[in-house]
């Protein structure tokens, strides 16, 4: 009888750590299989940055070059001038990123502590901005940066993206998660409004900022159609601009040097993620649940 009762308990608790077994060893193939997805067009972009230009297309296809080679990467750098490139787009996103800090925390701040007539509607106006595509304001705003004689200048990449409605949604659910108790503590303390939000409300908000900074920051870098539209000479011009030059109808694509040029390009958007990597991760958990 007892043997019964073990056997019987033994089958019980089996069955469902078997079927948690299978349901996590499903899920970790399902997430291998998109995290090996994403990351060949990565692999490739680099391998083909170190194979000359006739073993590119070669059939069957090598991952490892037999022969690695490192002059893509000098001439790519040399073929058109990388090095102002480098300088514009790292300038015009940290300029963009740190003018969202301001407008989108003061902005916030008003949404969430300030009490003011036409709030909820002016925060539903704002929201309905998102729903605008960049395409159809883009005629409007170079008539506007024209008159105002801004085009081919840093004013015209930076001015218009210091103003986010998304950073201002991002930032408010996370300041409705700050205690009202915080505040009146403050204000028995004697502290400003302006005080309570740099020393209580955006210390708490940390990981809702790098989540915003990282979001303005490569949106900015990979922003092409802007600076393509708004700039004209040379020394305007950001890094998605510069990669154009190894495109060409007449001559063909010289995908060596194009792919040693995007590995350039992505290698600040990979660093600056691993900077925030923690903080940005906790902000967009942060956000979700208690948002």
């Amino acid at each position: 009888m007892l043997m019964n009762v073990l056997a019987g308990w033994k089958e019980r608790s089996f069955t469902p750590r078997l079927g948690q077994a299978m349901s996590r060893a499903m899920t970790y193939a399902i997430l291998t299989a998109g995290a090996i997805a994403m990351i060949m067009p990565f692999a490739w972009m680099i391998s083909t940055s170190f194979k000359e230009a006739g073993s590119i297309f070669t059939y069957p296809p090598k991952w490892i070059p037999n022969q690695p080679v490192l002059h893509n990467y000098v001439d790519a750098w040399r073929a058109a001038p990388f090095g102002r490139y480098f300088l514009n787009s790292i300038f015009v996103a940290t300029a963009v990123t740190l003018g969202q800090f301001i407008t989108c925390s003061l902005a916030a701040y008003a949404f969430v502590w300030l009490d003011f007539p036409g709030k909820s509607l002016l925060f539903t106006l704002f929201l309905s901005t998102m729903m605008i595509p960049l395409q159809l304001t883009l005629i409007p705003s170079f008539l506007v940066l024209c008159e105002l004689r801004w085009l081919d200048t840093y004013y015209a990449l930076i001015v218009p993206f210091t103003v986010s409605a998304f950073g201002i949604f991002l930032l408010r659910q996370a300041f409705m998660t700050i205690p009202q108790e915080l505040e009146d503590a403050a204000k028995l303390d004697g502290c400003s409004h302006l005080g309570f939000l740099w020393r209580v409300v955006l210390p708490l908000s940390r990981p809702t900022l790098a989540s915003l900074a990282l979001f303005t920051f490569m949106g900015n870098w990979n922003d092409y159609l802007w600076p393509l539209i708004m700039t004209n000479s040379q020394k305007m011009r950001t890094l998605q601009i510069g990669l154009r030059f190894f495109v060409s109808q007449e001559g063909g694509t010289q995908w060596g040097m194009f792919m040693a040029a995007t590995v350039l390009v992505s290698v600040p958007i990979i660093i600056f993620y691993l900077f925030v990597q923690r903080q940005f991760v906790e902000g967009i958990a942060f956000t979700a649940i208690r948002g």
